[in-house]
């Protein structure tokens, strides 16, 4: 994530307007004073945000000073302070819950994401996100899910081409839409072939896909799979490809991960951090408070 793209500061902007609207109205009761505050952590988990809670306050102010005290996808303990803010009263008031509710969603993603990622420890395997995610914080939600020790998949439909059963079916089969797509698609663009059975795998591999999705298949299907795909590629019967194939498991339910792992693919895609995790508590807490 780039801190500095001005599409973020709109972000910003937007979600500030949201909650403050034409302004505080409590805002009459804090003008001239200068507090500090705290943010405290209310459970165990991993934290991210803190950057981009810098950015959001000096929005608001550039007087506010922000000290970060625990560094992006590091790890808190319950009642660990992660933040100390300190400058115009009424502008840290303004923008606690706004900056609290994205450091939360974040670091609950970052938290959910470094749970599995830690079942893949001692495998070459990387976990991956997808594009289930909020429309408007696609980019921050990824962020987290790289904060917890995860890698991205594509960003956008623009990043990399994914044939998927509607693509397959409607264009006449895998050979007829990987060819259309090959012809069109800018030279530096990958393809990746969603399968939902064996032999739709072994097909992508030979119409040279770049990467096949091995989707909802038991761990038991693609232990025996993973070998034949990876013969295809070695002894040039793929057509077409950069010479090797990554191979990816979707669907995976997380109590088998580690025997997915064991199969020889490279990634496990998951949405699960971005759907399921809940928030990690934290609190904004003000220390003192002077006119």
């Amino acid at each position: 994530m780039d801190l500095f793209a001005p599409a973020l500061y709109r972000h910003l902007d937007s979600w500030l307007d949201e909650d403050i609207g034409r302004g505080d109205l409590t805002g009459a009761a804090l003008r001239n004073c200068h507090g500090s505050a705290y943010w405290v952590a209310k459970q165990a988990g991993i934290f991210c945000g803190g950057q981009l809670v810098e950015r959001l306050f000096k929005r608001l102010d550039l007087a506010i000073n922000v000290r970060l005290q625990v560094g992006e996808g590091k790890r808190v303990s319950v009642g660990q302070h992660i933040l100390e803010l300190e400058g115009p009263a009424a502008a840290l008031v303004a923008g606690e819950r706004t900056a609290l509710n994205l450091a939360m969603r974040l670091s609950g993603i970052a938290t959910a994401t470094s749970t599995l990622v830690s079942e893949l420890s001692g495998t070459s395997v990387r976990l991956a996100d997808t594009r289930k995610t909020t429309p408007g914080l696609r980019t921050l939600e990824k962020y987290a899910f790289r904060c917890g020790g995860g890698i991205n998949h594509r960003f956008g439909l623009d990043h990399a081409a994914m044939l998927k059963e509607n693509h397959i079916a409607w264009a006449g089969g895998i050979e007829a839409a990987f060819a259309a797509v090959r012809k069109h698609a800018p030279w530096p663009s990958r393809i990746i072939v969603e399968a939902e059975t064996p032999e739709q795998a072994e097909q992508a591999v030979r119409v040279g896909a770049d990467g096949v999705l091995l989707d909802e298949m038991s761990y038991q299907v693609i232990q025996t799979l993973v070998p034949k795909l990876r013969e295809i590629v070695q002894t040039g019967l793929s057509r077409g490809g950069s010479g090797q194939v990554f191979l990816e498991a979707s669907g995976v339910d997380p109590r088998f991960i580690r025997a997915y792992a064991s199969t020889g693919i490279d990634f496990i895609s998951t949405s699960a951090p971005m759907t399921r995790s809940p928030w990690l508590d934290i609190s904004m807490r003000f220390d003192n408070a002077d006119a």
